[in-house]
């Protein structure tokens, strides 16, 4: 891995991409959170941080998009895990498309990947005895180009009892009584990492954590930093936030905040104060973890000699999640015992803190709002609280430090910009499938401070909520509702709907919209509810 040649040493580099999963835009403290964050903080300072990245509003898909530089559907998962019967929406990785990882390979590098898989179809977290792991419905990591993998194949678990989980191809069955989640990750990629020095390949390591998704459990001391510091609420954390980062200039202006959304009351009406309170200390508590973790990660790189030529990419899979976890909801899918059969209080039971491996919370749409500042609604959704992240970049050897950057970029720029960085090529085909063409623009300029704007639109869809954006205007909708336009550049929050103003730009949107669509293989989202549901009768009867 080592060469008396510095250009050489500088076109082979290591690539960490470390994913988080249903953090808002707002929960960094190099995007104005107090949260605490400070090794995130520090590769953004002295890297780049890109505030105007855009996901695809929801894990799996993200995730999808992410691995294969194509659009979800493309991928093969433009919806979630469900099969509804058309390639587009087959729930796992499609042949036609191959992972970072299988390019990686072909060029010689170790390839690793350490936390959530979330791209092999629909499980069901109470029935794992009937998995078909490796099957062709849901494959696994190492079927599709990694040569070690330590995580779990669904979208969420228990942080401190997970019912799931593999090891390279066995099924982890023990855990020590420390374990957590975000930790045991790091500890492994770390681990794997080393195999990689050892071997003097270069390494790729995809780094996909849990944190901050529900359920909100963090160790008692990081829960403890928070105490006392949401006592004033929502309403004052979203506004302390703004004005935050409008000092920072993280973006190129400083738009008006979205108001608050209309279905949240007032902190001043809210009748549960305290336990409010303990779950957004609960979740920042998760976020500082995992930043604490990558700081881990930082430390281990500078020991192996390796943190100069490594390019380190981090972001989100989508907004902040405001997804309620009422117990006949989203909880009742999952066990409700830990391994060592304490029972689970599963959901959001007013006046239970959250926290310890006994409860199984969600921090609600309030905090999500919160997480999502400035921007309007959440995970789920194409408007912009529901597919802004940051994109932090940082590699000495690369680039000099950016501070921040502000075109307009998407997740499936990822695995291009990965691939130029790494001097690698594009496979053709892969496994005697040929692959679709590279549907993302390199980063790399933009990283290295050349006057880079993207080529093509960007393109939305997800449970028919749509979106295109093209130079600073930007056509959405909400499923079944009117198109709304905005120019992006001056009012990203989207306060001023500038519908009606513009009829040659808005036809001329919606038809480049709907060509993508029908090519990518969209459905209409009320022809593929009816499947959706079929779909999961149909994997709950099999469970």
């Amino acid at each position: 891995m080592t060469s008396n040649n510095p250009q050489a040493e500088i076109s082979r580099p290591n690539v960490i991409l470390i994913l988080a999963d249903d953090m808002g835009f707002a929960d960094l403290g190099c995007t104005g959170s107090e949260i605490q964050t400070p090794n995130i903080d520090a590769l953004a300072r002295d890297g780049v941080m890109l505030s105007a990245m855009y996901n695809c509003a929801r894990c799996c898909p993200t995730r999808a998009s992410l691995l294969t530089g194509l659009y979800p559907h493309n991928a093969g998962v433009g919806h979630m895990g469900a099969n509804l019967g058309t390639p587009a929406y087959q729930g796992f990785l499609r042949n036609d498309g191959a992972t970072i990882a299988e390019h990686l390979r072909a060029s010689g590098y170790a390839t690793l990947m350490s936390g959530k898989w979330h791209v092999a179809g629909d499980f069901e977290p109470r029935s794992v005895d009937h998995w078909r792991i490796g099957d062709v419905e849901h494959p696994t990591p190492r079927q599709r180009g990694f040569d070690r993998f330590y995580g779990i194949m669904d979208g969420a678990t228990h942080f401190f009892s997970p019912h799931y989980m593999l090891e390279d191809d066995s099924r982890v069955e023990t855990f020590p009584d420390d374990f957590y989640f975000t930790d045991a990750i790091t500890h492994k990629a770390i681990g794997m990492i080393e195999g990689a020095v050892a071997d003097e390949k270069p390494f790729f390591l995809y780094l996909a954590h849990t944190a901050p998704h529900w359920p909100l459990h963090a160790h008692p001391e990081d829960i403890a930093k928070y105490d006392g510091v949401y006592d004033k609420g929502w309403d004052h954390i979203r506004t302390a936030r703004h004005e935050t980062m409008n000092g920072q200039g993280v973006f190129q202006r400083s738009w008006d905040i979205s108001p608050r959304d209309s279905t949240v009351h007032g902190w001043e009406q809210e009748k549960n104060r305290d336990w409010e309170a303990s779950k957004m200390a609960t979740y920042a508590a998760m976020v500082d973890r995992m930043d604490q973790s990558i700081g881990t990660l930082i430390a281990a790189l500078k020991r192996l000699g390796q943190f100069d030529n490594t390019l380190i990419l981090f972001l989100s899979d989508n907004g902040g999640c405001a997804e309620f976890m009422a117990e006949d909801g989203w909880a009742k899918f999952y066990p409700d015992k830990t391994h060592d059969g304490r029972q689970i209080t599963m959901g959001n039971v007013t006046g239970l803190r959250p926290g310890d491996a006994q409860t199984f919370q969600s921090y609600d749409k309030p905090w999500a709002n919160v997480s999502n500042a400035p921007f309007r609604l959440y995970k789920h959704y194409v408007h912009e609280g529901g597919i802004s992240t940051p994109l932090v970049a940082h590699w000495p050897l690369g680039f000099k430090p950016r501070g921040n950057a502000y075109a307009a970029c998407h997740v499936v720029d990822i695995l291009p910009t990965i691939l130029e960085a790494a001097g690698a090529a594009y496979q053709t085909e892969v496994g005697g499938h040929e692959i679709q063409p590279l549907q993302g623009e390199s980063l790399l300029g933009l990283f290295q401070g050349k006057d880079w704007q993207r080529e093509q639109p960007i393109f939305f869809e997800h449970e028919g909520n749509a979106a295109i954006r093209l130079a600073q205007f930007k056509l959405v909708r909400l499923h079944d509702c009117p198109w709304e336009l905005y120019d992006i550049e001056a009012d990203r929050t989207e306060l001023t709907d500038l519908a009606g103003c513009n009829p040659a730009l808005e036809k001329d949107l919606i038809r480049q919209y709907q060509a993508w669509a029908q090519a990518a293989g969209v459905l209409d989202w009320n022809e593929a509810l009816p499947k959706l549901l079929v779909a999961w009768k149909m994997e709950t009867a099999n469970g």
